[in-house]
């Protein structure tokens, strides 16, 4: 979308399955940020039941327990919605348990391996202890760089293939394997990050905004901005 003319589309992908730690606040301040910029927005919420428009531009999905997981998995492929959306060129944001299974695979909670939507180059497992705090992370140079913060509590452990590259690099935490955490490959990017992970990481909002709308104009530092900052002293000091 280069056109701020029309609305950006932003898809809230189940939230009857997929929203276990405020992971709405992820849509709220996408809104909240366009429109301090004059963009205006379309926000769809997507139930299970429902199918997945393929003609969105950026496209959430949040974290859930390991049923909601599989069942999510399970109709996003079978709906087939989400991967055309992709591959009209829509961004796609996803977290913790969406994450997992917008993967190539993913683990039940008897680590038996299960199909994931597959449009990102990552296969995530679970490993023998669960992952719980704060976590923080400098985000790949080619994305703009920065420092995010967020807070993780899983036992998945991902591995990234040869067509996804980190998301960024782990200062503290255990994110993907304890050295990177995250992944993205072209318009797609997964983390584990809560906390909402965009409320507390302004910068990582605007670069999925850019990726639709293009160059954005700056807007002054704000509530957003102090959050960062004061998550990211706390998590340090730990």
């Amino acid at each position: 979308m280069t056109d701020t003319s029309s609305a950006l589309r932003i898809v809230w992908i189940y939230p009857d399955l997929l929203s276990t730690y405020g992971d709405r606040g992820n849509v709220l301040v996408l809104r909240r940020r366009a429109a301090l910029r004059g963009i205006p927005t379309e926000i769809v919420h997507v139930n299970s039941g429902d199918p997945v428009p393929e003609h969105g531009d950026i496209y959430l999905l949040g974290g859930g327990e390991d049923r909601p997981q599989i069942l999510a998995a399970e109709r996003l492929r079978a709906q087939g919605g989400l991967a055309r959306a992709v591959r009209n060129g829509a961004c796609v944001f996803a977290v913790c348990a969406g994450y997992q299974i917008i993967g190539e695979t993913y683990a039940d909670n008897e680590s038996n391996p299960l199909p994931g939507v597959g449009i990102l180059d990552v296969r995530s497992d679970r490993g023998r202890t669960r992952a719980v705090g704060e976590l923080v992370a400098d985000v790949a140079p080619e994305l703009g760089g920065g420092r995010i913060t967020g807070f993780e509590n899983h036992q998945g452990r991902t591995t990234i293939g040869p067509s996804a590259r980190p998301l960024s690099t782990l200062v503290r935490g255990i994110g993907n394997d304890e050295r990177t955490e995250g992944a993205y490959q072209g318009q797609v990017l997964g983390t584990y990050l809560h906390g909402p992970a965009l409320p507390r990481n302004p910068q990582l909002a605007d670069q999925l905004l850019g990726r639709r709308v293009g160059q954005l104009a700056p807007l002054p530092p704000s509530w957003g901005e102090r959050l960062h900052d004061e998550r990211l002293t706390a998590a340090l000091r730990q």
